[in-house]
């Protein structure tokens, strides 16, 4: 083998060797590209300001207790069994004020959450 063909040689190796290296970043590029432009999106959905989403609405004599957990601010499932428990003891709340009677529900809770109650 001549020197040039040694050089000719080792250029087609390299050549070789940088093309599948390239081949194999492209490949990863694309593969873990796409989680991460989910996850952005998903991101920028979540910085929505909270006017731009809309607001839920509970209605308080008919939901069950995850429905309202999940609607109301301050309320989780604890305190939302006990609105349904005494839902089905003193029958249908007449004003969204009546929820004070509940162990737990204060003037507060009721404040910050008058919009999304329904009755």
């Amino acid at each position: 083998m001549t020197n040039g063909t040694v050089v000719n040689a080792i250029q087609n190796r390299i050549s070789h060797k940088l093309y599948n290296a390239m081949l194999a970043v492209a490949v990863i590029c694309l593969l873990v590209g796409a989680p991460f432009g989910t996850a952005t999106a998903a991101k920028a959905e979540a910085k929505k300001p909270v006017a731009e989403m809309p607001a839920a609405k509970v209605n308080i004599n008919k939901a069950d207790a995850a429905t309202i957990a999940e609607v109301l601010n301050g309320v989780g499932l604890t305190k939302a069994e006990a609105i349904v428990a005494y839902r089905k003891a003193n029958g249908k709340f007449k004003s969204a004020e009546e929820l004070t009677a509940v162990k737990g529900i204060g003037e507060s809770t009721i404040a910050k959450n008058k919009a999304k109650i329904v009755l």
